[in-house]
């Protein structure tokens, strides 16, 4: 099996639990028709998602030189980032806290065997 050549994306504006949906509908694909499946996708993750693996390819290609219509997405994670912690005045003098999560994105390819 080949190396696996990565690239990473920290503190992205977007939950885990919402990135973790386009992770999963890319993994295990070869690399033209993840980026179609992102391609046609609406949702943020699949914008972000889209920079990262098209980083991961260009890394494979200049730095391994490794072929391109011969990846696949060998591994994509997505990890808990920083939280701001923020508050929002509500009724009668109260105040609530309201939270902005944050993601890192790593996308890994590979050769196919």
């Amino acid at each position: 099996m080949s190396e696996q050549v990565r690239a990473v994306a920290k503190n992205m504006r977007i939950s885990p639990q919402k990135a973790r949906l386009m992770a999963d509908a890319i993994r295990g694909l070869p690399v033209d028709r993840a980026l179609a499946v992102l391609a046609l996708s609406p949702k943020k993750s699949a914008r972000l998602f889209d920079k990262v693996l098209r980083s991961a390819v260009s890394n494979a290609e200049q730095n391994n030189g490794l072929d391109v219509d011969e990846l696949q997405v060998a591994m994509v994670k997505v990890d808990s980032g920083m939280t701001l912690k923020r508050f929002r005045p509500k009724g009668m003098g109260r105040m609530r806290r309201r939270f902005h999560h944050h993601s890192h994105l790593t996308v890994a390819v590979q050769e196919r065997s």
